[in-house]
């Protein structure tokens, strides 16, 4: 499902170069759930974003259910991505005057207007928000705009998630909450990538891979 090969990104400061991720490899199955720790600043994001297509690597391949990712054109891999990964950030990402339905609504691109919002709508039932459909996120709760993020990420029925301290902004109950939906995607046959320093989601994982200095 996902081959990494040799995967390098550096970064050139004023302070000179660093080095992100210093030649990982890395493979992940179809369906597996991994969690990915490691200190601050040891390219657990680097190594997300570049899975994700968001960041290109320096060297190195990054190949994702057979498609080489960085060999297509902006717009391909855009569109792959789109097609293909969800992904849920600490810091939600929501667009601030759109309401939660619009934000879900924005990221689907299956089918009519008429069936995708159909479709935003049975999503965001099931993660409990059909009260909240046209609240926008200054009325939402952390949890509450977590739940949105996984709607986002779910709205296109992908084949992976990638999830970066999807509970870093949560209390208990509702990282737990999180987890589960993460797992329910797991369950269902999703391919999930958790960079994560909780420890709920190790109930459930295939593989905890550790991150140090960029390297495995």
């Amino acid at each position: 499902m996902i081959h990494l090969e040799k995967l390098n990104k550096q970064y050139c400061t004023r302070s000179g170069e660093i080095k992100a991720l210093d030649d990982v490899s890395l493979h992940v199955k179809e369906g597996e759930l991994v969690v990915v720790r490691g200190p601050s600043g040891s390219g657990k994001t680097t190594l997300l974003l570049s899975i994700g297509g968001m960041l290109r690597p320096t060297k190195g391949q990054v190949i994702v259910d057979n498609n080489d990712i960085y060999s297509l054109s902006n717009r391909e891999r855009a569109r792959f991505r789109a097609e293909n990964i969800g992904f849920v950030f600490q810091m939600f990402h929501l667009v601030p005057y759109l309401s939660i339905f619009e934000n879900v609504l924005l990221s689907s691109g299956i089918g009519t207007k008429q069936k995708r919002q159909k479709e935003v709508e049975k999503l965001l039932k099931r993660l409990n928000l059909s009260d909240r459909l046209y609240h926008k996120p200054s009325e939402l709760s952390a949890g509450e705009k977590q739940r949105t993020a996984i709607a986002r990420a779910l709205i296109n029925q992908p084949k992976i998630i990638l999830a970066d301290e999807p509970t870093g902004n949560l209390d208990p109950e509702n990282s737990e909450q999180i987890i589960g939906y993460l797992e329910e995607f797991h369950q269902a046959g999703g391919t999930v990538i958790v960079v994560t320093h909780g420890k709920l989601v190790d109930q459930y994982t295939d593989r905890i891979i550790y991150l140090r200095n960029g390297q495995i």
